[in-house]
């Protein structure tokens, strides 16, 4: 089946100025800052309705991160003083490690919806369709789990995994059910199986096999989307190498899992980067079943040189050899702020790209 949209985009926004002091400023209190909030995403919803898309998200405006919805929607977290290992810029140093957001020292408990308060706003002022992007619960235990803390609560990796199964299993029925038409799952743990130094990080530090954890990762997205689907609703999954501040974690293209991964997943559509030679080729997406689409990242969203119109259709027409053309659609191979400060480029720069993404996609298919 044809996909609905030929021009997507991941999900997240640069955040403007304004914004990002507001959020800094401890004097700034929660009705401000939620003004704030309401005034930009209006303005980000116009932006991408005059541009020419037909699926809206609010930039993820209100969040310090992609994920960030979770942590402030449960118990069982606390602040970390850990180190994430070093992200590669796009001059190939190595920059400053990033903080992990937080770390596991009770019992997954939550406390309310992850993104109620998104989708209220959003249908009240979007003009089109809605996408909510979700963190997979695949995300957690990778980077939240720290021996001599968090087994005091869950014995293992795995343990966790499957208490934060389903709270994100209840969002997205919750999402489907409020008739939100695109639920897109962020995965970027997935790229920890397609890079040699992080399947070693698996097997040394995470202490688990590669493969079996590969597995249990899918069975876990697949039990978070099970009984979701519905006439009209698209559920996808984003898979990235790392996005932030414009650097990387992983490279390495799809091939050591796109088998399983793209035979396995019960996802509609995948969003798949494919804007470096970090990506690998397409070969891969022979492995996509008939009828699913693939999104391909083809636009840069970490630098602020534009791509060619040429380039791109090129780029396209080479994937068409092994998915069909009409299950093909176009996006930036991520978001442009994972997290809150975002990429390196600035707003303009930004919107230029998804213009870019827009006149693309009408001139390969005819439409946005």
């Amino acid at each position: 089946m044809a996909t609905k949209y030929r021009a997507d985009h991941v999900g997240s926004l640069l955040r403007p100025d304004e914004l990002l002091q507001a959020r800094a400023d401890r004097r700034t209190d929660r009705s401000r800052l939620q003004a704030l909030e309401d005034r930009h995403i209006q303005r980000v919803l116009e932006r991408q309705n005059q541009i020419g898309f037909k699926i809206f998200t609010d930039g993820e405006l209100r969040r310090l991160n992609f994920m960030s919805d979770f942590n402030e929607s449960v118990e069982g977290l606390g602040e970390s003083d850990n180190l994430l290992r070093s992200w590669q810029a796009s001059a190939g140093s190595s920059a400053q490690p990033a903080r992990v957001p937080g770390i596991v020292t009770g019992k997954i408990k939550q406390t309310r919806r992850l993104t109620r308060h998104e989708v209220a706003f959003l249908k009240r002022h979007s003009t089109g369709d809605i996408k909510i992007t979700l963190p997979t619960a695949n995300q957690f235990p990778a980077i939240y789990y720290k021996r001599g803390i968090s087994d005091k609560f869950y014995p293992n990796h795995s343990a966790l995994l499957w208490d934060i199964v389903p709270v994100i299993k209840a969002e997205i029925q919750a999402l489907v059910d409020e008739g939100v038409q695109y639920v897109q799952i962020d995965a970027p743990r997935y790229s920890y199986y397609i890079d040699p130094k992080w399947r070693s990080y698996i097997k040394n530090e995470m202490g688990l096999d590669p493969d079996a954890a590969l597995e249990e990762a899918i069975r876990a997205d697949n039990v978070c989307l099970e009984g979701a689907k519905r006439p009209g609703v698209i559920l996808a999954i984003h898979l990235c190498r790392g996005n932030n501040r414009s650097q990387w974690y992983a490279e390495g293209g799809y091939d050591a899992i796109a088998e399983k991964l793209f035979g396995q997943l019960k996802v509609d559509a995948f969003l798949l980067e494919y804007e470096s030679e970090r990506s690998g080729t397409f070969e891969s997406l022979r492995f996509v079943p008939r009828g699913k689409t693939v999104v391909l990242g083809l636009v840069s969203s970490k630098v602020a040189e534009l791509e060619s119109h040429d380039r791109l259709v090129r780029r396209i027409e080479e994937a068409s050899r092994y998915v069909e053309m009409e299950n093909l659609a176009l996006s930036p191979q991520c978001g442009f702020a994972s997290v809150m400060e975002g990429n390196l480029l600035s707003e303009e720069e930004q919107w230029r790209k998804l213009e870019l993404v827009v006149d693309t996609a009408r001139k390969v298919w005819g439409t946005a």
